[in-house]
């Protein structure tokens, strides 16, 4: 893949999704952004912004040192306003946040406040420009999205499986549930693009069974398709046996293990993919660090296992691994919304 430089094409794609989360003149834009962030987004989202009218101001803040041996990866947790309160200031007061910093706003301390104010903020995955271009839009992806996180809501438990050994139960009583349409939705909310997931943040003492990645699955944290089995025994919501003898199971018990906690092993959330357009394989045809696999993370059918930090069960780490799975079943008490990796007519485009 070509190195990412700002684009017409890129320009009029970042431009119709602004306008479609309601970007108009006038409106006050605060394109939030850090020193590692990624030019061509930046750049190409300010384009986008005042090519609609918005008023467009930076906030370039520096990137932190890193407090960890090892390096983070899609935490959605970005430490990089620092609780700077003349940063939060001024996104409390802004109608729109384009979020372009590394990690995203999404799980970061400042959002409750940012979000207090009249601000509605858009997190922009750290993506190559390409992958938010050719994604596309499908208007009828929200509805699809509010349908599952319907079902999911409505449901007791949650149950995993596949041919591979997936057998994972979750119990849905006081966990969180978000759908991500990648769509703002007045003051007060946060999207996050591109879109199309369903998941659920699970309460403490909520998750058993075991996870079994097979070759073809992801590993986002290192970039990585699975090439090797992985066995992860899950007790109580955490991993306490990583099984298998390939480098993809070495590098997931020495990155774990480098953070020095037990919460590092804990689920953080579990959920599917609706994103028609998104692929599984298109992360092979980047440079790694040309992308962050949120196409992967999204496409349709998949079956998303994460680790870490989960604040619906008070938990809290920087240590994180999101991990979609392929041909997996997804059971919704005795509803199954995705079968052997496809998803339920009622879910699909």
């Amino acid at each position: 893949m070509s190195q990412p430089a700002t684009e017409w094409r890129f320009i009029r794609a970042f431009a119709a999704h602004f306008a479609r989360c309601g970007l108009h003149e006038g409106e006050k834009v605060a394109l939030l952004s850090e020193s590692q962030s990624r030019h061509a987004l930046v750049e190409t989202a300010r384009l986008a912004a005042q090519s609609l009218g918005g008023r467009v101001f930076d906030i370039v803040v520096p990137t932190p040192p890193s407090a960890h041996p090892v390096p983070i990866r899609s935490t959605g947790a970005s430490q990089a306003i620092a609780h700077h309160d003349a940063v939060i200031a001024a996104l409390v007061h802004s109608d729109l946040v384009i979020d372009c910093t590394v990690e995203g706003l999404l799980h970061s301390p400042e959002l409750g406040r940012i979000l207090g104010g009249s601000a509605r903020v858009l997190m922009i995955s750290n993506e190559h420009p390409e992958v938010l271009e050719r994604l596309g839009w499908d208007d009828d992806l929200p509805r699809r999205v509010a349908l599952g996180h319907e079902w999911l809501k409505a449901a007791s438990v949650l149950h995993a499986s596949s041919d591979a050994g997936t057998d994972l139960t979750v119990q849905l009583a006081g966990g969180f549930s978000a759908g991500s349409t990648g769509l703002t939705d007045g003051p007060g909310s946060i999207a996050h693009w591109p879109g199309g997931l369903v998941l659920t943040f699970p309460a403490a003492h909520s998750v058993q069974g075991t996870v079994v990645l097979a070759p073809g699955d992801m590993n986002l944290t290192f970039n990585r398709l699975v090439e090797s089995p992985v066995t992860l025994h899950i007790v109580d919501d955490h991993i306490e046996e990583i099984e298998g003898d390939g480098v993809d199971a070495i590098l997931f018990r020495s990155y774990l293990s480098a953070f020095g906690d037990r919460e590092s092993y804990a689920t953080s959330h579990v959920g599917w993919g609706m994103n028609q357009f998104a692929r599984w394989d298109s992360a092979q045809l980047f440079d790694k660090r040309e992308t962050w696999g949120t196409e992967a993370r999204a496409y349709a059918g998949n079956f998303l296992y994460s680790t870490g930090a989960n604040e619906t069960a008070g938990r809290f780490t920087a240590g994180h691994f999101d991990l979609p799975m392929r041909n997996c079943t997804v059971r919704l008490d005795d509803r199954v919304v995705v079968d052997h990796g496809v998803l339920a007519p009622e879910l699909a485009p």
